[in-house]
């Protein structure tokens, strides 16, 4: 039965409106599932509307058996019957029953990802591509994008303009579609372009679905692609029954085809929508959900609402300041073991953050700290690909053993095969050598000089080691491998990104340690790995913000918001549109919190945006009555920050004569740049370095720096 005491005025109105074509503004915590699924018992309970002929569709599984068992306690039996799934089930039953018209038997295969990365294996097999130089993940990113401007293989050649990784990754895409044709399958994508292609080419189809479904609820609307809504607007085009639940304030999926313009413009696609908006919220307390108010109206493309709760004004959202990225991360973990000496359970408490690289320094400060937590949706820091894959690298510099050989012997490519690898395996084992030694005698007769190449490479860091700084070995493995170049050509931002905060993570440790050597990094990463190994219960969430759509916490820390982190770069650099998306974001993350906010950023300088850091644009724009500032940096902090003394050491080497350093001389260093030598003691230069680096103290003796002009001894 339906118990319209549960609901506010709003949601009232909402449930029971008759207008032909509603669009619900449901904002973060408002309740929107619950009135979705009271209306759908209203239209049975009290309109007499037959459950077959009502069509709910949701985002996910779990909302759609969340939906009916919903509806189930309110109307027993009587409820059941209703169509409500996700739109790729819908689209799976609609083939079932019609795809014969397009030529395809009703027993077609679905593919799921493990099918695809298989198919793929397949391809590259046969055309000669790597799956770290060419990720899965990327390629079936762009097969779909094709899919969905409907370009077919021979096309996406032509527009590859001669580009070689364009080329490969259309052959892929034409040994894809041809395979999927061979086995009659269809992947997801193709679930939906088949059923809006059936219904266009097939209109007697189209009728017989459309007279089905009297009633069509879309919930998440904000987050439908131009194809999911033309199959909205053609399942509609009957009985012209359209409710849609959804808020413009939290599309954050455009990155997949979601565009806000949909559920913004939905009132003039469909004429004499009513709008009702939902905006009591249940979730969080006043201060946080005023303070993200502040924030999103800063957006054009929205409709306006102003969230409110009764649960009271709260604490006012926390915005602190730290010198550096560890500090921030330490200040975390306090914040964190306070909250729970003060009765919060770990699962209570959630770390967000724009990008997975960020989650590097609060991991290890956890791990330091006993606090448990656990990845939601993603890997740990040091477990993902790219980072083991520099670390074996390293391992390739320290100790050459044999599982970090294998790793990246062909990564990037180097035209070494498992056969390969397999033989010299054989060999090193039958003389009692590691692999390496193996290839460094030349004791394999093939690949000769592609060998005699990566033992040089191996060999010139390990003489580069001498100097024990770390930071400028890791530049070099990453330009001398090709590694970095690799993820530059495949767009692989991401794990660039995390390439970059691991060289954050090695110019700490030689900050925290100037005296250890590149093994003792190595073994202090093996402790982090092997303690975040164990199993946990009751722990502190980290993931993405993305990742955290849908739930709540507690409490909720949002880190790393500096420019060009959080916003984004990338997405900056798409003007208004892009802005306007990272802010919904940032929306999104902030209404995750019930009862305490943290926002934290750092002054330090990142590799990643390869800048000094400052203020997120998203913490000046939440109202002052609503946050309390701590540690706000000085006006003078620019200063602060690069006055740094850094003394990089390494062992006295011969120089040319000619490199006699004088106050005044300009200098070139392999990371820094250009600089001025500003003063001189006890053959230590002390260089100015143009923004960011500032000042610098740097042996003169050091093979990274030389004098301007003369001849390039390192």
């Amino acid at each position: 039965m339906v118990k319209f005491s549960q609901l506010n005025t709003n949601q009232k109105a909402a449930v029971i409106d008759d207008s032909p074509h509603i669009r619900v503004i449901a904002g973060a915590g408002s309740g929107k599932t619950r009135v979705l699924t009271m209306r759908i018992a209203y239209l049975i309970e009290q309109k007499d509307v037959r459950p077959y002929h009502i069509l709910a569709i949701t985002f996910t599984n779990k909302a759609a058996r969340e939906m009916k068992n919903r509806i189930n306690d309110m109307l027993g039996d009587r409820g059941t019957g209703c169509w409500i799934s996700t739109i790729h089930s819908l689209c799976m039953r609609i083939l079932y029953e019609d795809i014969g018209a397009l030529n395809y038997p009703k027993n077609f295969t679905i593919v799921d990802a493990d099918d695809q990365r298989q198919i793929l294996k397949e391809a590259y097999k046969e055309i000669g591509l790597d799956k770290k130089e060419y990720p899965y993940g990327s390629v079936l990113d762009y097969i779909a994008n094709n899919k969905y401007m409907n370009v077919d293989p021979q096309k996406a050649m032509e527009y590859s303009y001669g580009e070689i990784r364009i080329i490969n990754k259309a052959k892929v895409y034409a040994y894809y579609d041809k395979r999927l044709k061979q086995l009659y399958a269809l992947d997801f994508d193709d679930l939906i372009l088949f059923t809006t292609r059936l219904f266009q080419l097939f209109p007697n189809i189209l009728e017989k679905w459309a007279k089905k479904f009297h009633y069509i609820h879309v919930d998440e609307f904000q987050d439908i692609d131009k194809e999911q809504y033309k199959l909205i607007r053609q399942l509609s085009s009957y009985h012209d029954n359209v409710y849609v639940v959804g808020d413009p304030d939290q599309t954050i999926y455009t990155w997949r085809g979601a565009d806000v313009n949909i559920i913004v413009n939905f009132d003039k696609d469909f004429k004499d929508t009513k709008t009702i908006i939902l905006n009591q919220n249940y979730r969080s307390t006043n201060n946080i959900l005023s303070g993200a108010n502040s924030l999103i109206k800063n957006n054009k493309a929205r409709v306006d609402k102003e969230l409110f709760s009764k649960n009271g004004d709260g604490s006012k959202i926390i915005h602190k300041t730290c010198m550096s990225e560890l500090s921030e991360a330490n200040y975390v973990a306090n914040q964190i073991i306070k909250l729970h000496g003060d009765g919060y359970n770990y699962r209570d408490i959630a770390v967000l953050y724009r990008a997975n690289y960020l989650s590097r320094d609060i991991e290890k400060v956890l791990i330091e700290n006993r606090i448990a937590y656990v990845i939601y949706g993603g890997l740990r820091f040091y477990e993902r690909m790219e980072v083991k894959d520099i670390l074996s690298y390293l391992r390739m510099i320290t100790r050459a053993d044999d599982l970090a050989f294998i790793r990246i012997i062909n990564t990037p490519r180097r035209a070494i095969g498992p056969k390969t690898i397999e033989a010299i395996q054989a060999m090193a084992t039958e003389r009692n050598m590691s692999m390496y030694e193996v290839v460094k005698s030349g004791l394999y007769p093939k690949n000769r000089e592609t060998f005699e190449n990566f033992v040089r490479m191996v060999e010139k860091w390990r003489e580069d080691l001498k100097g024990n700084d770390l930071e400028l070995l890791l530049q070099e493995v990453l330009d001398d491998s090709g590694y970095r170049t690799m993820l530059e050509k495949e767009g692989e931002t991401e794990r660039l990104e995390n390439v970059k905060s691991l060289l954050d993570d090695i110019k700490q440790y030689s900050e925290d340690y100037p005296d250890s050597s590149l093994d003792e990094y190595l073994q202090m990463i093996s402790l982090y790995t092997d303690r975040a190994s164990e199993e946990v219960g009751d722990a502190v969430s980290l993931c993405t913000i993305h990742s955290a759509k849908g739930l709540e916490f507690d409490c909720v820390f949002v880190i790393g918001l500096s420019e060009g982190i959080f916003p984004s770069e990338r997405t900056l650099a798409e003007g208004q549109k892009g802005l306007e998306e990272e802010r919904r974001l940032a929306y999104v993350a902030y209404t995750r919190a019930k009862k305490l906010l943290y926002l934290t950023e750092s002054n330090s300088f990142s590799y990643v945006i390869q800048a000094a850091k400052l203020p997120s644009r998203f913490i000046k724009e939440i109202d002052e009555d609503y946050i309390d500032n701590v540690d706000e940096r000085p006006q003078s902090f620019r200063s602060a920050i690069f006055d740094e003394d850094i003394v990089i050491r390494d062992q006295r080497k011969e120089k040319p004569k000619d490199d006699v350093y004088r106050n005044g001389d300009a200098v070139i260093h392999k990371i820094y740049g250009e600089g001025i030598v500003i003063g001189i003691d006890n053959g230590v230069l002390q260089v100015a370095f143009p923004h960011p680096h500032g000042i610098k103290k740097i042996l003169a003796s050091h093979p990274s720096i030389r004098k301007k002009g003369s001849q390039d001894y390192s």
